[in-house]
């Protein structure tokens, strides 16, 4: 988000130069520099022993199997205790060591997501509300269900990362 007006004291903001970054909104009332803001989600592919990954599909966001857990970094938390969390949340599981999976920027939402890899042995998932269905799905057919390769797709980068690491062929450009 870029400020328009301080969220201090109300003024409207003008550009000021700072530094190496430009031009960046300043309110000269609190002499404060209101850099831009985006939220900050965590995304995580668990997998099994039987290299199987769990693939969510929310109906308030699309009708297909599109995305992989994730959800907000709230306040106070890290990267990795959201992931734990909206994991625990959204399919009831608990997670072991999480393996980093770089960051990713997700224009659409003005989003950066903090993407891991997690293991988890094969078991039940457990919905919660925000998730109409869920599964378990060969990693090397999960390519059909996500939205297509496209820079800022969390989703699928993870799944090229996760292909690789378990030295399984990675999918046809889709």
């Amino acid at each position: 988000m870029r400020y328009e007006y301080c969220p201090k004291c109300g003024a409207k903001l003008t550009d000021r130069a700072a530094g190496d970054d430009g031009a960046v909104p300043y309110c000269t009332s609190c002499e404060k520099y209101w850099f831009d803001t985006f939220a900050s989600c965590s995304i995580v592919l668990i997998y099994n022993e039987y290299d199987e990954i769990v693939l969510c599909r929310q109906g308030y966001l699309s009708d297909r199997y599109a995305t992989i857990t994730s959800g907000y970094i709230t306040p106070g938390e890290n990267a990795e205790q959201a992931a734990r969390r909206e994991t625990k949340e959204e399919l009831g599981l608990d997670l072991g060591e999480l393996e980093y999976g770089g960051t990713y920027w997700f224009a659409i939402g003005d989003m950066l997501m903090h993407a891991f890899l997690a293991f988890c042995p094969k078991c039940e998932l457990r919905l919660s509300s925000e998730i109409d269905s869920a599964g378990w799905v060969p990693a090397t057919q999960a390519h059909l269900s996500l939205f297509p390769d496209a820079p800022g797709n969390a989703a699928f980068g993870l799944l090229r990362q996760f292909l690789k690491k378990r030295g399984l062929p990675q999918p046809e450009a889709c």
